[in-house]
């Protein structure tokens, strides 16, 4: 399988490094960001990888603009952040083909609709990486945690087993992706996005990292579950089954914040101290309007998506500062 990723971020950087060391496949980047692909160039058309701020050395990319690239891959993989995805499609709908498969693995909601735009349903699959990873800079990134930490899970839009996702399953085992298969599909994606809701809002809102979070005693009962209780009763209210219940999100967050993670930034985080916009209204704020739509209320999350938009506003008066290569 030949891969092309859009997006040279840190989680398309992660991915498409993993694929050509690990897997041995062919991949192609498409860099929408003007800056980040200048930045690249500069390098030699190489980026920087290092893991947990160590060993950081050069790797060839092949990188392109998206009115640049011809070529044709079997599944394009998206991984950009949610509010320029739009851009991103429309630059390179010349160069989608009927026979191409579309991978979204994006934080949020809010892609599939956008890829539906250009793909066919059959040709669209959806997944969700647990995967730590921070982007330094342009071209620089740093995986976090030990090879072959963190997981991975994918299905198909249809929820019907295929030949594609099969083959892409096994090159992402092969580049230690750790992935897993299901027929659930929005169950599948709205696991990251109930996660996140959690860890990325609040682990922003208050610049710290995943474990320090646990540095308060009731974070769990009183921050995690109310949040996580509000997110289940909108996805059930629309019809939806998530892969884990309740009890099992709530361990989740408790067993990265203090086990597999606690020493990460999240993305969300990283491009709140990098002066960007946060994805919150695609992951708490697309929460608060799963729930309307359904009759419901989800004001914690509400609350935090408006928490989140004052902490983006406060940064006109206090710059906040990057912890991310912080010695612990």
């Amino acid at each position: 399988m030949k891969y092309t990723v859009v997006g040279a971020g840190a989680m398309g950087l992660r991915y498409g490094i993993l694929l050509q060391e690990n897997a041995h496949v062919e991949v192609d980047y498409v860099e929408p960001t003007a800056a980040s692909l200048k930045r690249i160039r500069e390098q030699g058309n190489q980026v920087w990888k290092s893991r947990d701020h160590q060993n950081r050395h050069l790797l060839p990319v092949k990188i392109y603009s998206p009115e640049e690239y011809n070529g044709d891959p079997d599944v394009w993989i998206f991984f950009m952040k949610q509010m320029q995805l739009e851009d991103a499609l429309t630059r390179l709908a010349p160069k989608f083909k009927e026979h191409q498969t579309a991978l979204g693995a994006m934080n949020g909601m809010g892609h599939i609709e956008k890829l539906q735009k250009y793909f066919a349903d059959e040709r669209i699959i959806g997944g969700t990486a647990m995967i730590a990873t921070i982007l330094n800079d342009y071209g620089d990134v740093d995986f976090m945690g030990a090879e072959g930490a963190g997981s991975s899970a994918y299905a198909n839009l249809t929820e019907q087993d295929s030949a594609v996702l099969d083959d892409v399953l096994v090159d992402f085992k092969a580049a230690h992706l750790n992935p897993t298969k299901s027929n659930n599909f929005m169950g599948t994606l709205l696991t990251k996005v109930f996660f996140n809701a959690v860890e990325n809002s609040i682990a922003t809102m208050f610049q710290s990292r995943m474990g320090e979070l646990m540095a308060y005693d009731n974070f769990l009962e009183g921050i995690a579950r109310p949040l996580i209780n509000e997110a289940y009763d909108a996805a059930e209210a629309a019809g939806y089954q998530l892969l884990e219940t309740r009890e099992e999100m709530v361990q989740q967050v408790d067993y990265v914040s203090n086990v597999a993670n606690p020493l990460h930034f999240p993305s969300m985080y990283q491009d709140f101290v990098k002066g960007r916009p946060t994805e919150v209204d695609y992951i708490n704020g697309w929460i608060v309007e799963l729930a309307k739509k359904n009759g419901l209320k989800a004001t914690n999350h509400e609350l935090v998506t408006n928490f989140v938009h004052l902490a983006e506003a406060m940064r006109k008066y206090r710059k906040p500062v990057d912890q991310t290569h912080d010695k612990v």
